[in-house]
């Protein structure tokens, strides 16, 4: 944490588990559920996976047979385990829910494969993280719908097969690089869930404050839709925060105004990014002069994990054009130095000197 202290970045700065921008589920979260879409026609965006969606299910519904497996794919925060409840409410039939690390043994995938009915749906949040003994076991389960069982121990052990009912895989995952080739085959419908655009996430804004009873403006839906990064859990959770400052220093109704002024309190600017990814920048920027620097180097730095920068911090950094990944390491652009304020290094003026101008001047408008 050497080169944070020597450039007046503290590491206690650094809120990286309780980040408002997070798109991973937190503890805040707890009206999330009762904010989400039960059927398609509820659900906002991702038209062209509803579009298809559609047509396999009133297919395997016409034919009376089960939905094929599923695989969705994208970042955190975007409907994948929304979209898995509504497929089971327009299929009819019942939903489990599991996650893969829970999934620690073999035994524990055929108790759950076992107690299923027929066409019901097992969904498996981050699948790729099933551990490989686990995914054999799952391989003739989802193409042959039989599981085999060991029954004893050593040289009296015997394999018993077991059918299974006619069942339907929901996997989820941020990372489908991840998944191995024998199990990704399997699916036989594979989507991608995009991020939204604030227009949709205004219409997702509108209908959850309609929810929670929060009189809401169009130009307040589309404020807190703008900083949101693309997704819903982001935007659902501004609108509870912005709700409690429109309460409070307002007349209860969320507009512009509430909006940008809550959003701004909770150090969040124009473009979404908060007081970590403001900091991370500055300290690439700072103790590494903008770069290139190594993922290592910069994990050790900003006292993080590495795969957490990769998974976390620098997509949505990556999408805006903040940050470059080069063979020899990130860099900080152009177009983030202006964001900040900060002068691009021969430059020769302008910025505030290299403090930030978004760190320490984001509520002097």
């Amino acid at each position: 944490m050497k080169n944070i202290i020597e450039n007046g970045i503290n590491e206690e700065d650094f809120d990286f588990e309780n980040r408002i921008v997070s798109s991973s589920p937190t503890v805040g979260d707890g009206e999330e559920v009762t904010l989400r879409p039960k059927t398609l026609d509820e659900y906002v965006g991702q038209m062209k996976v509803k579009e298809n969606l559609r047509v396999y299910m009133q297919a395997a519904k016409n034919r009376g047979e089960g939905l094929e497996h599923v695989l969705l794919y994208g970042p955190p925060g975007l409907g994948k385990t929304t979209l898995s409840a509504i497929i089971a409410t327009e299929m009819g039939v019942n939903l489990r829910v599991t996650s893969g690390p829970a999934i620690e043994r073999p035994g524990d995938l055929v108790a759950l494969l076992t107690n299923l009915s027929e066409h019901d749906i097992l969904f498996i949040d981050e699948i790729h993280r099933l551990p490989r003994t686990v995914e054999e076991v799952l391989y003739p389960a989802m193409e042959d719908y039989q599981v085999d069982i060991i029954i004893g121990k050593g040289p009296a052990a015997r394999s018993i097969r077991m059918s299974l009912p006619h069942f339907t895989l929901i996997g989820a995952t941020t990372r489908a690089g991840q998944l191995s080739t024998p199990l990704r085959d399997r699916f036989g419908m594979i989507f991608k869930l995009e991020l939204y655009t604030p227009e949709e996430l205004s219409q997702i804004v509108r209908r959850s404050a309609g929810i929670l009873s929060t009189p809401i403006s169009e130009d307040g839906c589309l404020e807190i839709a703008s900083r949101s990064r693309g997704t819903p859990r982001i935007a659902n959770r501004f609108l509870r925060r912005v709700r409690d400052f429109a309460q409070v220093m307002g007349n209860g109704e969320v507009d512009r105004q509430i909006a940008d002024y809550a959003l701004r309190s909770l150090e969040v600017d124009e473009l979404g990014l908060d007081a970590v990814d403001r900091k991370m920048l500055m300290t690439i920027i700072k103790a590494f002069g903008g770069g290139p620097v190594g993922l290592e180097t910069l994990a050790a730095t900003v006292g993080e994990e590495s795969i957490t920068i990769e998974d976390v911090y620098e997509p949505y950094l990556m999408q805006i054009g903040f940050l470059n990944r080069t063979p020899r390491g990130r860099c900080v652009t152009p177009l983030a130095y202006e964001h900040l304020g900060v002068a691009l290094p021969g430059s020769g003026g302008g910025g505030n000197g290299g403090n930030g101008g978004s760190q320490t001047g984001l509520f002097d408008e």
